[in-house]
């Protein structure tokens, strides 16, 4: 019975990691969810509670999975940002619903306790290194970790009119260039 349980509970998430991507929270169906899972809308609610509960549990996957996949080295941000950015391209999704979340809660007070955790950790560890003379100080540890955050996913959310300008638009010369702009940051 658990097994079924966890795999009912497993392509929920999945099938809501996809609608989330898609739409968003406030355009999200939990029919659609349920059907794409093959369960129905009172298994979401029994797991979930509600559909925002279902995206919190997704979100939290999603950074779960991002931690797992790319832990920080702040003894090497710029090889640190290249692997998100490989990430971010491994799992498009995760900027659809980062961007959906910023839209969709921006000014809400119901902060995301994984990604509080999360970035608390990277600041902390950003903040040792600044502290023995790994890194460089000009940027406060939180300014830091944001624009390499952000250099990561730079890709994600330019404009394909700005991407046509580029002569070498290839992932590696994507890649080499959010790795070099973050070691520029960091002379």
């Amino acid at each position: 019975m658990a097994r079924d349980a966890d795999a009912t509970r497993r392509r929920l998430l999945d099938a809501a990691r996809q609608e989330f991507a898609a739409h968003g929270i406030a355009g999200a169906r939990v029919d659609r969810i349920a059907a794409a899972a093959r369960s129905n809308k009172a298994q979401i609610y029994h797991y979930f509670g509600s559909k925002d509960g279902l995206f919190d549990a997704v979100f939290d996957a999603m950074v779960q999975e991002t931690l797992d996949d790319v832990p920080i080295d702040a003894a090497n941000l710029p090889e640190y940002a290249g692997r998100l950015y490989d990430s971010y391209r491994k799992r498009p999704w995760v900027q659809r619903i980062a961007t959906w979340y910023r839209l969709e809660r921006a000014g809400s007070s119901d902060l995301l306790p994984a990604v509080l955790a999360s970035n608390t950790a990277k600041v902390q560890a950003i903040a040792a290194a600044q502290a023995d003379g790994t890194l460089p100080d000009r940027f406060s540890a939180p300014e830091l970790l944001g624009l390499v955050i952000h250099l990561s996913s730079l890709w994600s959310g330019s404009m394909p009119e700005f991407v046509a300008l580029m002569e070498d638009d290839s992932p590696a010369r994507r890649r080499r260039l959010v790795v070099d702009a973050v070691a520029a940051l960091l002379t």
